[in-house]
């Protein structure tokens, strides 16, 4: 072949930038080169950076730097505001590219099937992380009347959503939360948060520092009940292989061992607590039913039969995030992923699907942190010039760059580039500096593609 490769990625997110880095960085890059397009269904790039990760938390945010000069390198285009398939289907991206990669992560909340979960103020933890990170597809105001809150699950996101739900609207200020999420945390009424861990604290997914920082904020106090502070010979053996695990229940445990001081927002971090059902009065959720669990000494637990009932008017389940599903590619919906070996799509007969490929959550599914779907990008990028090199690709019928811009004008879809981001960034950083602040986002979505130039 004497033109480059040519490489669509679907999802302009970390695990579709990483994937992009690991194309730039192989010897096919040298020759005889690639040529990369990325296609974003939002307005703007970064995917979990911009619209998953809690907006204090701009330690993580700054992952952006890196991925941002990944997508200023001359071989990558970017397409957003472009929507698979709805705007360029499976057939389309064959006949403009040589190999496909979707990552297209997970954006949807994991279902907890207990009686109850259908009431007004049962919400799904990744809906409310979209509306306080301003994503253009959610409603601009949330409910938030609620006093005491319930959050279930234990890992980074239950902490996300318990955190800005405990912490004022003026400690929020200073980040980049638009207006409108200013505007409805001003009404926040939550004064008790309470999280609930089916299991131990040697179980907890928590990250170390997201889990101290609970207890950085001035208005938090952060409270464990000395009894939930329990080991088993599997729970040992967890904190001795891991000094991850070691740090999160050490600091547990010094939490556990404190006094409890004054500060008015509260929350709550319950072990061995699993969820059975949600109690309702009118349709509204107004408490939570939980069974008691014990350590089996593996580390893993079984219910005792003993019930608790939690006075709460609001309940956030964060148990996983979900896939949704691709047309004309496989899918497991039990794991909410695409059928892979190694990054290679699977037909339903267990044969690759040709110049296929997926990468980052919706090929392993939504566990890990960001880092962790480098790891997933070699590995799909190496199969995929493998591949490659022994002619396994049918090869594109109309690789010309220009193709698929024409294809997009034709259907009237208004992409926006990477020229677009720039201006956009210009504008949230313009909107910031006028408060003192690194950014205000910009949230509606006509207004991204205005100020986008589409």
């Amino acid at each position: 072949m004497s033109r480059p490769i040519r490489i669509a990625i679907v999802g302009a997110g970390p695990a579709g930038i990483y994937a992009a880095d690991a194309l730039l960085k192989s010897d096919a890059a040298r020759e005889p080169g690639v040529s990369i397009d990325l296609f974003e269904r939002l307005p703007a790039p970064f995917g979990l950076i911009r619209y998953g990760v809690a907006p204090d938390h701009p330690r993580i945010k700054g992952i952006v730097t890196a991925l941002h000069q990944v997508l200023e390198k001359p071989q990558i285009r970017l397409f957003g505001n472009v929507d698979y398939p709805g705007d360029l289907t499976l057939d389309d991206l064959h006949r403009f590219y040589d190999a496909t990669v979707f990552a297209t992560g997970a954006d949807a909340d994991r279902a907890l099937d207990i009686p109850g979960i259908e009431l007004d103020g049962s919400y799904g933890a990744a809906d409310f992380v979209s509306w306080f990170d301003g994503h253009p597809d959610v409603p601009r105001t949330w409910p938030l009347e609620a006093e005491k809150v319930a959050v279930l699950g234990a890992g980074n996101v239950a902490l996300d959503v318990a955190r800005i739900l405990a912490k004022t609207a003026d400690e929020l200020l200073p980040t980049e939360i638009p207006p409108n999420v200013q505007d409805g945390l001003r009404r926040n009424r939550a004064l008790e948060v309470h999280v609930f861990a089916r299991r131990g604290p040697a179980q907890a997914k928590f990250s170390p520092m997201e889990l101290r920082e609970l207890d950085h904020s001035p208005t938090i106090e952060v409270i464990v009940d000395p009894e939930d502070i329990e080991y088993d010979d599997g729970s040992i053996a967890e904190r001795r292989g891991s000094k991850h695990v070691d740090m999160v229940a050490a600091t547990i445990e010094n939490w556990a061992i404190r006094d409890v001081g004054d500060r008015p927002h509260r929350i709550h971090l319950h072990f061995f607590e699993s969820p059975v059902e949600l109690t309702g009065t009118d349709g509204r959720v107004s408490g939570l039913r939980t069974e008691r669990t014990e350590l089996d000494g593996t580390g893993n637990v079984r219910g005792t039969g003993r019930i608790t009932d939690w006075d709460v008017q609001a309940v956030y389940r964060a148990v996983g995030y979900y896939s949704d599903e691709l047309p004309k590619l496989p899918f497991d919906p039990v794991a909410g992923t695409v059928p892979n070996e190694a990054g290679r799509v699977l037909s339903g007969d267990g044969s690759h699907q040709a110049a296929t490929y997926v990468t980052g959550w919706i090929k392993r599914g939504p566990v890990g942190l960001i880092g962790h779907t480098k790891g997933d990008a070699n590995e799909t990028i190496a199969c995929l010039l493998a591949d490659h090199a022994e002619g396994r690709l049918p090869g594109a019928t109309e690789p010309d760059p220009a193709a698929v811009e024409t294809h997009l004008r034709e259907r009237g879809v208004r992409y926006t580039t990477w020229e677009g981001w720039k201006q956009l960034d210009a504008q949230e950083r313009a909107l910031g500096a006028a408060e003192d602040r690194e950014r205000v986002k910009v949230v509606e979505r006509e207004e991204m593609l205005r100020h986008s130039g589409a």
